[in-house]
């Protein structure tokens, strides 16, 4: 049986969790936060058209930088020894379906699809072994990047950091394997990027221990992986859709920022 998908819904104009499994019609609400234990259904509403928002709400997002073979050799950048740690503001989140706000005057704002493990339990100094157990389930995150900015700045914080860089969903996904995903990113309609998390320089594991070493992990906490080969420019009225196997497809469309006052 698949599992179970874990969502954030808009009902009434208040945020709902809710669950489904694949196939169903409805999305079953829940009274509480899933990540956080247990909780009660408390009625429905129907799948096909629901406004679906950020499946959890993170204290922090935690990006890796440089973690694909072949994305390493694309940069031109050497194999790293340990994982490169940087923070997106969770005032970078977007939900699935809506438009990243690609900033003016820049040359180079790439996506980058990469998948997403959500925290479940909070996770302090825990060991690489155990690591999968403080994982509550994974998802999809686009990590848009200002190229201009990632050099001139030398550090990641501006280039990663705009409002709407950290599109998030469309669900969470637990009980998935991570060591042997298929990763694809298409620009209208282009296949741009196709790996597996396979191509990995650190696991899954290894990414959530060194983490929780360095930062206490949360639950709803996101912890990115890194991004495959190919990534690329976006311009304003693309389309980018990032589809991983098992969990499903995140699709936003990308506009221009309005002209400053």
């Amino acid at each position: 049986m698949s599992p179970t998908r874990f969502v954030r819904v808009l009902v009434d104009g208040t945020p709902r969790h809710g669950c489904f499994v694949p196939g169903a019609e409805t999305i079953a609400l829940l009274d509480g936060d899933p990540i956080l234990g247990a909780h009660r259904l408390t009625g429905e509403v129907a799948l096909e058209g629901a406004r679906l928002l950020v499946p959890c709400a993170p204290s922090k997002i935690l990006g890796v930088g440089t973690n694909y073979r072949r994305h390493a050799e694309e940069m031109g950048k050497p194999i790293p020894d340990e994982p490169l740690l940087f923070l997106k503001p969770p005032s970078a989140l977007l939900d699935p379906g809506q438009p990243i706000v690609r900033p003016r005057g820049y040359e180079r704002v790439d996506f980058e699809g990469e998948l997403c493990v959500v925290i479940g339990r909070r996770a302090h100094r825990v060991r690489e072994e155990q690591a999968l157990d403080f994982i509550f389930g994974y998802t999809i995150l686009n990590d848009v990047s200002v190229r201009d900015l990632q050099k001139k700045d030398g550090q990641f914080t501006r280039a990663k950091g705009f409002d709407s860089f950290a599109p998030v969903g469309p669900w969470i996904v637990p009980d998935l394997h991570p060591g042997r995903l298929r990763l694809q990113t298409r620009v209208n309609g282009a296949l741009v990027q196709d790996s597996s998390t396979e191509d990995l320089i650190f696991s899954v594991p290894r990414l959530v221990a060194f983490a929780s070493h360095v930062m206490t992990l949360l639950p709803g906490d996101l912890l990115t992986t890194g991004t495959p080969a190919g990534v690329g420019n976006l311009a304003p009225g693309d389309t980018v859709c990032i589809t991983i196997d098992q969990i499903g497809s995140l699709e936003n469309p990308v506009v221009e920022a309005p002209l400053e006052d």
